[in-house]
């Protein structure tokens, strides 16, 4: 199995983002080259309360919304805090550049952006186990670090195609 040579971008908004505007931001970095995968991170929004004396009643947050994202809808499961974009190192620079348009076209807070390695590179048994690959069939690089061993990859995990 090949690596790409990758990098992370981090977007740190200063603020939480509605839904409306992480449509706009995704929808935007999608059509970017070079992009291989996309984080989006935040507290998490349940759909039902999960412990104490409400427990079992609906959450109403209005920030659970479903999101079209490339023509796919996304429920949107966090208020999300912070984006990470995993780009190819060869499209960095250009990726940039239009990254910073499109925020400041589309955010009116301040952020932050910062490059670097924020994902897992090396797979873990966890990734093996929730991938169900087995270990002598290998992972896609793509999902190396998309694992949550405390969740089911169905509810996390949105694969959306070209």
């Amino acid at each position: 199995m090949d690596k790409i040579k990758a990098v992370d971008v981090k977007i740190f908004p200063y603020r939480r983002l509605k839904p409306q505007t992480t449509e706009k931001v995704l929808n935007g970095i999608m059509e970017f080259d070079g992009v291989l995968r996309v984080l989006v991170n935040g507290n998490s929004i349940p759909k039902v309360v999960n412990y104490g004396p409400a427990k079992g009643t609906p959450v109403n947050h209005e920030d659970r919304k479903v999101i079209g994202v490339k023509n796919e809808n996304i429920e949107l499961c966090v208020s999300v805090g912070e984006l990470i974009i995993t780009v190819n190192y060869d499209e960095l620079e250009s990726f940039m550049e239009k990254l910073d348009t499109l925020l400041k076209e589309t955010l009116t807070m301040k952020y932050d952006v910062k490059t670097g390695i924020f994902t897992k590179t090396d797979i873990t048994v966890s990734d093996y186990i929730k991938i169900g690959l087995g270990l002598e069939n290998g992972i896609d690089p793509s999902l190396i670090g998309l694992v949550d061993p405390n969740s089911k990859s169905s509810e996390t995990i949105n694969l959306i195609g070209d």
